[in-house]
């Protein structure tokens, strides 16, 4: 196949932490098994959010992690960027002039705790009393204390590799660290699967929307880009990420709201979505799991989730917490 990518590389968009390049490298494989010939530059910027190392709420939100590179697509200086969808913002409309041309196949989905070199923890029914957890998550957070109301969960943001040597003892930090709760995707990605003491279950700690996805974006009057990128497309998981952002965007969270979120395919291709909203320590929450039914709509069961979840009371739990 020849490609208007052959004479000129496709300028790829990251954050530039060893994540996303990591993740970058992932899909530029993918593209040259889609065709040898195609040519990719990566261009790397920091975010503003890359930047903070504070709470995301008084930056603006976790949408700051990709709008730097939004605004590179939209000026034409990349021609596609890599996202991870958690992270894209679901209370608000595409960028003007962006597309999702590719949703790719979801890697996993689950936390993991990790502990200190040397510790003993293999659980965390193992940790004591008291016991300080490392999550950046509130999401985490409310599932940890509904789960361990006795544990502390202190807030620890920073690149992965980063917040590892904290919890061992190699970098400073103001509080010794019992544990910390990461995504398994991202350990994986970086060669680290083997940290991970336990891998909890959706049903312990249920993932947040758009968990494990990638999505490249593109300028929807680029139709080389789009007609390219939409080869790498994985329709399942595109349908499983519909559901699970139409839910996100009829809650209108922010990005201090507990909100999970996770939706996969059964056996026989009926959807199912599972959502919750916790209030920040867990103690209150709210719970709806539906299936797809006779249309399989992947809209239609993320409004149907979003509405029960409402009912439940969902919105009095969102507005009571500060943002």
């Amino acid at each position: 196949m020849t490609t208007a990518y052959a004479d000129r590389p496709l300028r790829i968009g990251t954050r530039r932490s060893p994540m996303a390049l990591a993740q970058t490298e992932h899909v530029r494989h993918l593209l040259a098994e889609l065709d040898p010939g195609i040519t990719t530059e990566v261009v790397a910027v920091e975010t503003e959010a890359d930047k903070w190392h504070g709470d995301l709420a008084q930056l603006g939100g976790k949408g700051l992690f990709v709008k730097a590179i939004d605004e590179q697509l939209q000026r034409g200086e990349i021609d596609t960027a890599i996202h991870c969808l958690k992270d894209v913002p679901g209370d608000e409309p595409m960028p003007k002039g962006l597309i999702f041309a590719a949703i790719l196949p979801r890697a996993d989905v689950r936390d993991v705790l990790v502990v200190p070199e040397g510790s003993s923890a293999e659980s965390l029914d193992d940790l004591p009393p008291g016991a300080l957890i490392g999550s950046s998550s509130v999401r985490r957070k409310a599932q940890i204390n509904r789960a361990r109301p006795d544990l502390q969960v202190v807030r620890i943001r920073g690149m992965i590799g980063t917040r590892i040597a904290k919890l061992d003892g190699r970098k400073p930090m103001d509080v010794k660290l019992d544990a910390m709760v990461l995504a398994s995707s991202g350990l994986e990605r970086l060669g680290l699967g083997d940290r991970a003491r336990q891998i909890f279950t959706v049903d312990e700690i249920l993932p947040p929307v758009g968990a494990g996805v990638l999505a490249l974006e593109c300028r929807e009057a680029d139709p080389e880009a789009t007609k390219l990128l939409s080869r790498l497309n994985h329709d399942r998981t595109q349908l499983e990420a519909t559901a699970e952002r139409v839910m996100l965007h009829g809650l209108r969270g922010h990005c201090n709201s507990p909100i999970a979120g996770y939706c996969t395919t059964d056996p026989d291709g009926q959807l199912s979505l599972r959502g919750m909203v916790f209030s920040r320590d867990g103690s209150k929450f709210v719970h709806a799991h539906f299936w797809g039914e006779s249309s399989n709509d992947p809209g239609v069961l993320g409004a149907r989730v979003c509405a029960e979840l409402l009912r439940q009371g969902a919105r009095d739990i969102i507005e009571g917490i500060p943002h």
